[in-house]
């Protein structure tokens, strides 16, 4: 979750009181005029060395089922739904898991919001434009249970196994930087008493604020969280810092991960029935978080977090979440060693935005990625400029491991914070992004041409969280995806080698490591030759992976009957 800053300014309203030397290129005996290039080390083999991320919007995916839309009394809101419930749950993502549907993608991690309990009711969305629920998992109730609308333990256990089974990793959306705001309903259902008599039975959209007392006692607003757990500016809590660690994000009370004070339980929590969360001795506000969040892993197989928001948060609150998660999923898979993939350590990759692709202290503290936000403003349409993106990007990231240093970022053309790329070009993007150096993140309906849905002036984000477009995709785009990820699993070059160009006209380039070499034309149509001296040799069977002929290399060169981009791997 990227609060921009115009949306910061929109949201003021929710809470009044305020994110080796190694061996050439293989030559061909008369390629003379291809100057062979020093290929990268080959990184060590695992899901970390080539990250196939699909981000999914739970709540907007698929209703697998429809027994659970309704909990906590959360309703429809009977026009756009802008900011709803839709029904997405745990159990429509393991439907599609059993469908086929992620293997066939060619993915190898889901990323999903998070599953933890959410605020119950709503807050103003926008300018006061429409009910604005927590759907996407940012607004944190309780962290030791499930919210009703993901679903049951039963069912996140068997999704995280299904998922498993065919090895593919979950990652978990969390958040430590804030809970949600105090909303009308998880005040009435919690009974605490911030609220002036009939606002249950009396508020709406327009008049939403007047109905929580603000400047109410300190005793009373104390039955939340409490000032020895966040800042928020009302009576008896501290208020929000002016900078990134002590601010209140789009007036979002900020938790003190920052105290070294021991805290005990929140007062809301502690009379909260269906909460697992118990008093910890001499814990502070960190450790309850960290322990709250590394429970998912201990008990579920959680493979890693996407950490939201993490410039908002201390470098060592990161690097202490990344020790636990570690222990934890290594304790799981102990428990567990017939269910686990492998002995994958577990992964972390944060938004800090706007970062870009380069090195700094979050890799020194837990985190092995983090989002790159230059992709999706590249023009990734045009040849030229594409190639420098994939020299430079391909070039950072060699530097950082021949440095002993390593980094890695996570690419993506979509996203629920920015916008979506344009419809009518993801056939070229989806080519750009899945060549790309480095981790790459679909964005669920990047496959599918799912289109923007309904948001309000004051949010113009939401109409990127728009329901999966099951009775519409394209399937010729889906295809096109496919086939694009699926050559990226098996190509770790593509993620972590040595970047070429080879022709400009159809553009061509190579993507080689000492174990695994490609090379791919995009846009290709009709018979071409594709010259591919200084990466195979004379006489190797390749196989374009897209149009799914072979042909033999000879004099440097293969010709063959190009249907799209050609993706040439050994046959």
């Amino acid at each position: 979750m990227t609060f921009l800053p115009r949306l910061a300014a929109l949201s003021a309203a929710l809470l009044l009181a305020g994110c080796a030397a190694t061996p050439p290129l293989v030559q061909a005996p008369d390629a003379a005029a291809s100057a062979p290039t020093a290929t990268a080390p080959s990184p060590k083999a695992g899901f970390a060395a080539n990250p196939i991320v699909y981000f999914v919007v739970t709540d907007r995916f698929y209703n697998g089922n429809p027994a659970n839309d309704r909990s906590y009394g959360r309703q429809p809101d009977g026009e756009r739904e802008i900011g709803t419930f839709h029904g997405g749950d745990l159990a429509g993502l393991t439907a599609k898991l059993n469908e086929g549907y992620f293997k066939n993608l060619g993915v190898n991690a889901l990323w999903i919001t998070a599953p933890y309990e959410q605020l119950r009711g709503w807050v103003q969305g926008g300018k006061a434009e429409f009910k604005h629920y927590s759907y996407h998992g940012y607004y944190a109730l309780d962290y030791t249970v499930l919210d009703q609308n993901m679903g049951t333990p039963d069912e996140l256990r068997r999704f995280i196994d299904t998922a498993h089974a065919q090895g593919i990793r979950v990652l978990f959306d969390v958040v430590m930087n804030h809970p949600g705001y105090l909303d009308i309903e998880t005040a009435q259902q919690l009974k605490i008493p911030v609220l002036w008599p009939g606002a249950y039975e009396k508020y709406n959209l327009k008049n939403y604020h007047s109905w929580i007392d603000y400047n109410g006692e300190q005793e009373k607003w104390a039955e939340w969280w409490g000032g020895d757990w966040v800042r928020a500016g009302l009576h008896g809590y501290p208020e929000g810092g002016s900078d990134d660690l002590t601010m209140q994000l789009a007036y979002l009370p900020d938790f003190r991960t920052d105290s070294k004070q021991p805290v005990s339980l929140p007062p809301f929590l502690k009379k909260k029935a269906d909460t697992r969360a118990v008093d910890l001795p001499n814990t502070t506000v960190r450790g309850y978080l960290v322990k709250w969040l590394t429970d998912w892993v201990r008990d579920y197989g959680v493979d890693g977090f996407r950490v939201d928001t993490a410039k908002h948060v201390e470098l060592d609150a990161w690097a202490d979440l990344k020790q636990a998660g570690t222990q934890a999923l290594a304790d799981w898979k102990a428990r567990n060693p017939d269910k686990k993939i492998d002995d994958a350590p577990f992964w972390m990759v944060g938004e800090v935005f706007p970062h870009g692709v380069e090195r700094d202290a979050y890799f020194d503290n837990g985190f092995d990625s983090l989002l790159n936000f230059d992709l999706q403003d590249r023009q990734l349409l045009d040849p030229q400029a594409l190639d420098s993106m994939y020299a430079e990007y391909a070039g950072k990231l060699s530097q950082g491991r021949a440095g002993g240093k390593p980094f890695d970022v996570l690419s993506y053309i979509s996203s629920h914070d920015t916008r979506l790329f344009h419809r009518e070009k993801l056939f070229d993007a989806a080519s750009a992004l899945m060549l790309a150096p480095g981790g790459v993140q679909i964005f669920y309906g990047d496959e599918t041409a799912r289109p923007d849905g309904p948001a309000s002036r004051g949010d113009p984000q939401q109409s990127t969280r728009s329901s999966m477009n099951w009775n519409s995709i394209d399937q010729a785009l889906l295809a096109h995806w496919q086939k694009l990820t699926q050559f990226r699993a098996r190509h770790v070059a593509l993620a972590r080698g040595e970047h070429r160009k080879l022709s400009d006209a159809p553009y061509t380039f190579a993507r080689s490591t000492q174990d695994d070499r490609v090379v791919v034309v995009l846009k290709a149509q009709g018979e071409i030759s594709v010259n591919v001296a200084g990466v195979f040799r004379d006489g190797e069977v390749l196989r374009d992976a897209y149009s799914g002929t072979s042909a033999t290399v000879s004099a440097g060169v293969v010709k063959l009957q190009a249907t799209g981009p050609v993706l040439l791997e050994k046959a």
